[in-house]
């Protein structure tokens, strides 16, 4: 039995080491080593090209190095019966975590304007505390409760929206697309951490956005996709959005012309929120292999039909 490991972005020796290390005596190789691709029972891939594993005719399992599986349930060459394990380990949730609570304490300290004010400047904002900064986080998964967790631990009002809802103590949860009017309203700072699919695209559009307080701020750290970037832009410079932070993007990287890079009201950061760690991803992609050897249940399995 030989285990494919496909990687087009990742460094391959750093991660090979630790997936041996986790799952000793397994036969793990990369395309250029594997002679018979009928041997190839499971796949662990990173970035993989369109009809990349097509080669491979007795897959059983794909098991992802990202949380995000958009560009492998876009390859058609797949076949629907294979099913697909998404990455969730604790190095992506730490780090989602501690990406979310700096940018919602940075909004609320003001910390960008604080960075170019004069101390003596006649102006000076009055403070704002975490009681009276209501958060809402829209999509309840894995790291979207924990980041409700970490925002309550630290005194924040937290709001949960999703689309078929959620329940996690001291959250109000709101769901479906008929109360996401009502969350958006009442949240004062706004995270996205949805999935790219048919129904999240362009979920923050100009009709939600009007629905937004006057001065909130968007924290996307989810997809690019979630947001229509020219209705963002306006809503900015009406005021209707007061500051928005930016991790993810429709191309990226960014294109060094993109209104954003410029725009004094929005932090762009490069795709780092969330960042699979060899060290304690491997231990987890061990985990499922051994599962899939067994019989027994893997997870998180990708739902085809809901694109995640």
């Amino acid at each position: 039995m030989t285990i494919l490991f496909v990687s087009n972005d990742e460094a391959a020796d750093v991660w090979m080491r630790e997936i041996r290390a986790a799952a000793s005596g397994i036969d793990l190789r990369q395309p250029a080593e594997i002679d018979e691709p009928e041997s190839v029972v499971y796949a662990i891939v990173g970035r993989t090209r369109p009809g990349e594993l097509r080669a491979y005719p007795n897959l059983r399992a794909i098991l992802s190095m990202w949380a995000g599986v958009e560009h492998l349930l876009a390859d058609e060459t797949l076949p629907s019966h294979v099913p697909i394990v998404r990455m969730v380990e604790p190095s992506l949730t730490r780090g989602m975590v501690e990406y979310v609570c700096c940018h919602v304490l940075g909004s609320l300290l003001r910390v960008d304007r604080y960075e170019t004010d004069r101390w003596d400047h006649p102006q000076r904002m009055a403070p704002r505390f975490a009681p009276d900064f209501p958060v809402g986080i829209m999509g309840m998964g894995v790291l979207g409760s924990a980041c409700a967790k970490a925002l309550l631990e630290l005194g924040f009002p937290v709001n949960g929206w999703s689309r078929t809802g959620a329940s996690i103590e001291g959250v109000t949860c709101f769901a479906g697309r008929d109360r996401l009017a009502a969350f958006l309203s009442v949240s004062r700072a706004v995270v996205l951490l949805l999935p790219n699919t048919p129904e999240t695209r362009n979920i923050l559009d100009r009709e939600t956005f009007a629905g937004l307080a006057t001065g909130a701020v968007v924290i996307n750290a989810g997809r690019g996709e979630l947001i229509d970037d020219d209705a963002l832009l306006d809503a900015l410079d009406a005021g209707r959005v007061e500051r928005a932070v930016l991790d993810v993007f429709r191309t990226e990287p960014l294109p060094d012309d993109h209104p954003y890079w410029s725009h004094p009201s929005v932090t762009v950061t490069p795709h780092l929120a969330s960042i699979t760690d060899p060290r304690t991803a491997a231990p987890v992609l061990a985990e499922n292999l051994a599962r899939l050897e067994r019989g027994e249940p893997v997870w998180p399995l990708v739902d085809r039909e809901r694109g995640y």
